[in-house]
């Protein structure tokens, strides 16, 4: 068996380890906090351990690839968002339930908005469509969902009469959607249209967006439901 050790000046492999290990330890954690908040608030809780769960079973391959190439293929990458992405509006979207009523039709739209985002972007970039077109349709398909979370059905419902506590979460939760999700299209058109980057550089870039996107994005709605559980109880 052969073990490659690390030099001291390796951040991006560093990067992978360090993801890796945050990944595991958040959905140990996520899944125990499942047991501490309230039944309403169990399924986006367990939502968003089956995110990093994912992410940590996917960062396995991935880590040992990168260890033995130095390179990080797009479809490496694209893998898990296919299943991530759409599970982080899955959670999105039952976080606001637990509070409020919201329509099965709004849920089925924002999934179906997700994977169509994560699909236009891996066909624009391997090369199955038209690069522009693909950063088009996932950017069209993204302020969708933005546009749901700040002026559509959830925007309004977090806003009636919600625990101050939830309000702040989902600013939060829609502010990681935001800002942390502009990454992804920033290195698209990065890679795309502005000649590329170094392997190196660009992973750890996409290590710590997911680091922000699915691990404070999971501690975030894991901080809300004990804090309402603990306030509804007393």
């Amino acid at each position: 068996m052969n073990i490659k050790l690390l030099a001291a000046d390796d951040v991006a492999s560093g990067s992978f380890a360090l993801i890796l290990i945050a990944m595991i330890a958040a959905t140990v954690l996520l899944i125990m906090g499942t047991g501490w908040v309230a039944r309403r608030w169990k399924l986006p809780v367990a939502l968003a351990a089956m995110v990093t769960l994912s992410t940590a079973l996917h960062y396995l391959p991935t880590y040992e690839v990168w260890l033995a190439t130095g390179k990080m293929t797009t479809i490496y990458r694209y893998v898990g968002w296919f299943v991530t992405v759409p599970l982080q509006v899955a959670a999105m979207y039952f976080f606001i339930r637990a509070v409020r009523p919201l329509s099965v039709a709004l849920f089925w739209r924002l999934l179906v908005a997700s994977i169509i985002l994560v699909l236009a972007r891996y066909m624009g970039e391997a090369g199955y469509m038209y690069p522009t077109l693909g950063f088009l349709i996932g950017i069209a398909m993204w302020l969708y969902i933005l546009g749901e979370l700040f002026f559509g059905r959830m925007s309004d419902y977090q806003g009636k009469q919600i625990a101050p506590v939830v309000r702040r979460g989902y600013f939060w939760l829609r502010l990681i959607l935001t800002i942390g999700w502009a990454v992804y299209p920033l290195c698209y058109f990065i890679i795309s249209f502005a000649g590329g980057a170094d392997w190196g550089r660009l992973s750890v870039v996409y290590n710590l967006a997911d680091f922000i996107n699915q691990i404070a994005f999971g501690l975030a709605i894991l901080t809300v439901a004990v804090r309402d559980s603990s306030e509804a109880s007393y």
